[in-house]
Formats: structure tokens, C-alpha cells, sequence
């Protein structure tokens, strides 16, 4: 999925127009969400490595030019044109892991027209929905804190890439792990799963089924009791337990999990094992979690698969990738309600004595601050600046930002809002691209 027609067609018919009328000047164009979804406080920056493994390797191949030349809206001068067509622009970013807010550009790609204008779809793709996972799955490790949380996503995912994206997106923002294969191949992520119901349903006997896995599995016995009486199949682990199979955890996937893990947590302390788990999933959220937490209910970890990798509350994103300045000038958008702020910009983030977010200011690049500023260079001449960030300092930076929230941007069921202060320069620069335009 990287070929460069992954992308809309206007950005195509564009991009012939810039060619035919030479406009290859610097255009400045920055990222960002303009509305927060209502059950959203804060959002996490995600998707970055692969947006710039896209722009490295863009490029236009024999195959795609030949469909392009055959579909009408090109002429031959231009389809040679893209035969040579590479990024080489350079592109400043919030590190992934980087908690942000409205109209905060998370990205800005400062590189020549055509080539900027271009890879806005594909950009807005990859970053917007490794976002909304990443955010997703941050309310999920704030609700259950020391929780063991393992993506169980993929075969709900809308295709492939969005399953090993999201398993990619959950780790950073605080999960153990995932059920994806392919996700712990391709990105070191710690790998779970045991066995379906249709292995418990493909044995005559629940009891045999569970020893025969155990022989199969010795290090990994976690064993899934809920095929057809819970608590029976409790007895029958208690069972293998005191022949002396070593069971790691019990999963529980459907049913009233509050009730059957009481209820399973008693059987299993008054038989004299404690230290086996107890594994919940089946239609979870940060919403049950923290009614699971709330409740002291004893479930030791949890399997959060469709509304995680659907991001079912919100799922989508009112993201933006809008022209900031071209030749030398800055530009602004000013239909209404979605106004742009002008110019090359920077975000300055300010803490409090103890450490908590206190404000952002919103403002142009030369300002400087004395602020965090939280946009860095990361891409020059087409270029990394430096090899991919291994995701263990992501979720490093990611959990550090967590611990900084103000408790009110933390809650699940309150809308906070957050103090994004626009600067003087900044306002002027807006009032000077109005009277320029006239607009004033």
C-alpha cells in the first residue's frame, strides 16, 4: 500500500495545473484538528514514522504512469514529468507520543508546491487514524491503571493496514500487546492469544480440551471458560491446577464479567491458587473499564478489540492539512468555521509548578518563546534526520505526557477544555494577511 496513486484524484488534477502553469515556488502547508470530537479532551499524536516512510519512498512507477496517461486527464508531458517526481522537502513534527489540542499543527511540510500539495491525502490518512486509535487507547490505559491491556482489533479493523496500524497506535499510547501476528513482527510489539471457543467446541470433553492445550502450551496455559458453564469450568482448572499444570490465566469472554469474575476469583483463592489471572474481553471500552476499576472488580487484564480499533465513539477525526504560505506569503483560509491561522507556526507548551500542563501558545516560527516548543525538525531535503524512534521510547514519551494531564482532561465522561492562547505575533501576522488579501 505504498504506491503514489493512493490519493484523490483532484490532488492529481492539481498537480497538472501547478506543472502547466510552473508554480514550483516554497509552499508551507501544517496538519492539525480543527474540533475535537465531544467525548475527546485531548488527542495523541500518532503516525508520524509512516507518514515519512511515505514520503521517502514516493514515487511514481511505470504501471501507474501507464493508467494515468490511459484515464484521460493527463497529457503526455506531464506523465513525464511524474516519472522523475520525488519529495525533497523538509518537514517539522510533533514527536509521536506528543499530546496536543484544537488547531495545534502537528506537522508542517515546507517543500515545493506540487510536491507539497500532493501527499496531502495519504499524510492525512496515515496520521488521522493512527491518532484516533492512539487517543482511544490512552483513555483505556488512564481508566485501568496497572491493568494488562492487549489490542484484540484485527478481524474487526476496516482492512489490514488499519489492523496493524491500530495494534501499532494502541502500544504507544500505553497497551502491553496484541493478538496481531504480523503487528509483532513488523514493530516488536509483545504478542497474546490462546485458543478460540471452536477449540473447547472441537473436543467432547471441556476438561480434555484444557489438558491438551496445557501440553501443547506449557508456558502460555491461559485457558477460556465460558464455552458453556463458567464456573464448572472453573472447577475443571482448579482441577488441572492441583495435578500440578501450571495455569498461567482463566479469560472470560462473554456473559456478566463483573459477576462471573467474582465468582471465579473465590473458587480460585479458596482452592489455593491466587496467582492464576483472570483475562476479561468481549465488547470493551474505557467506559467499562473504569466501571471495572470503580468496582474493585478482580480482573487482572483485558482484551479490547472492536470499539478500540473503530474508535466506535469517535470515529473520525475533523483533521485538516491546509496552505500556510506560498512564495514568500503568508495565506489563510477564512471560510466560515474554518478559518486558518496564517504563516509557519510553532507550539510553545507551559507546565506548573508541579509539572501539569498549565497552557499552549499558538504561534509564527521566529517568535521564540520560552515555552516547550513541540514541533521539531524531523525530515530536510527528503531526508530523516534520524533513524525511526523505537516505540518503547514513544510509549515512554506518551505515558510521561499522560502523568502531566490536568485530572479534569483525564475524565471520560466530563468535556474540559484547555487553554490554547493565540500570541501577538501571531495576531498581527492574521491582521496583516487580511489587509493584504483584502479582506480588512
Amino acid at each position: 500500500m505504498t504506491s503514489a496513486l493512493l490519493t484523490d484524484l483532484y490532488q492529481l488534477t492539481m498537480l497538472q495545473a501547478y506543472w502547466y502553469e510552473r508554480m514550483e515556488e516554497t509552499a508551507v502547508f501544517e496538519l492539525f484538528v480543527r474540533q475535537f470530537p465531544k467525548e475527546r479532551n485531548f488527542l495523541v499524536a500518532a503516525g508520524l514514522e509512516q507518514g515519512l516512510e511515505y514520503l521517502e519512498n514516493l514515487a511514481f512507477g511505470d504501471e501507474e504512469c501507464q493508467f494515468l496517461a490511459q484515464s484521460g486527464f493527463f497529457e503526455p508531458g506531464f506523465i513525464e514529468y511524474l516519472k522523475n517526481f520525488r519529495f525533497t522537502g523538509d518537514v517539522d513534527a510533533m514527536p509521536e507520543g506528543t499530546i496536543f489540542f484544537p488547531n495545534e499543527p502537528i506537522l508542517r511540510v515546507t517543500a515545493p508546491l506540487p510536491q507539497a500539495q500532493l501527499i496531502e491525502t495519504r499524510l492525512i490518512n496515515l496520521l488521522q487514524f493512527q491518532t484516533l486509535i492512539a487517543s482511544k487507547a490512552a483513555r483505556c490505559a488512564l481508566a485501568a491503571p496497572g491493568k494488562m491491556l492487549v489490542d484484540f482489533g484485527l478481524r474487526r479493523a476496516h482492512g489490514f493496514e488499519a489492523g496493524l496500524l491500530a495494534a501499532r497506535a494502541s502500544y504507544l499510547a500505553g497497551f502491553n500487546g496484541t493478538s496481531n501476528v504480523l503487528a509483532g513482527m513488523r514493530f516488536e510489539i509483545p504478542i497474546f492469544g490462546t485458543m478460540a471457543h471452536s477449540y473447547i467446541m472441537a473436543h467432547d470433553d471441556e476438561a480434555t480440551a484444557f489438558r491438551e492445550f496445557a501440553k501443547t502450551q506449557p508456558s502460555n496455559v491461559v485457558l477460556l471458560i465460558d464455552t458453556y458453564d463458567t464456573l464448572k469450568a472453573a472447577d475443571k482448572v482448579i482441577a488441572l491446577a492441583k495435578e500440578g499444570i501450571k495455569i498461567k490465566a482463566v479469560r472470560i469472554d462473554s456473559g456478566n464479567l463483573e459477576e462471573l469474575a467474582l465468582a471465579v476469583r473465590r473458587k480460585l483463592d479458596q482452592a489455593g491458587f491466587p496467582e492464576i489471572k483472570i483475562f476479561a474481553s468481549g465488547d470493551l471500552d474505557e467506559y467499562v473499564l473504569q466501571h471495572f476499576l470503580d468496582r474493585s472488580t478482580p480482573i487482572d487484564g483485558f482484551g479490547v478489540g472492536t470499539k478500540l480499533t473503530t474508535s466506535s465513539d469517535a470515529p473520525y477525526l475533523n483533521s485538516a492539512y491546509k496552505l500556510q504560505e506560498y512564495a514568500g506569503l503568508p495565506r489563510r483560509k477564512v471560510s466560515p468555521g474554518k478559518q486558518t491561522w496564517p504563516g509557519r507556526k510553532q507550539v510553545y507548551r507551559y507546565h506548573d509548578q508541579n509539572g501539569l500542563f498549565l497552557k499552549d501558545v499558538l504561534t509564527t516560527q521566529g517568535d521564540l518563546l520560552d515555552g516547550t516548543p513541540l514541533l521539531q525538525p524531523v525530515m530536510r531535503g527528503g531526508k530523516r534526520l534520524a533513524p525511526p524512534e523505537p516505540l518503547s521510547i514513544i510509549r515512554t514519551r506518551c505515558a510521561a505526557q499522560l502523568n502531566s494531564l490536568p485530572e479534569a482532561l483525564k475524565s471520560l465522561n466530563i468535556t474540559a477544555s484547555y487553554p490554547v492562547e493565540i500570541s501577538p505575533a501571531l495576531a498581527r501576522l492574521a491582521a496583516e494577511t487580511d489587509r493584504r488579501l483584502g479582506l480588512k
